[in-house]
């Protein structure tokens, strides 16, 4: 399976920003779901007054999903990486 990577910058409540990406089935064209995807993740952490859109999500490269990816988006629809901040 091939994912479509949306790089995501938002800022958290404490001013920090928190980087991570958004990892979706590269066939995924509809944004305001791929930012709900982004908003789900930030109320599991606590962020849910973050705000995410067009400016802080942007599409990034296509990649092939490892087998933790794919599980994830058979599950959910998506897969996340944290990177910073998280």
């Amino acid at each position: 399976m091939n994912v479509s990577v949306f790089d995501t910058y938002v800022r958290r409540a404490d001013g920090r920003v928190m980087h991570f990406d958004i990892l979706v089935p590269d066939t995924e064209k509809d944004l305001a779901r791929i930012h709900s995807h982004g908003r789900e993740f930030l109320k599991s952490k606590g962020q849910e007054d973050a705000i995410l859109g067009t400016k802080e999500c942007r599409f990034c490269h296509v990649e092939r999903a490892t087998p933790e990816m794919v599980k994830s988006i058979e599950e959910r629809g998506y897969f996340i990486i944290e990177m910073e901040n998280c």
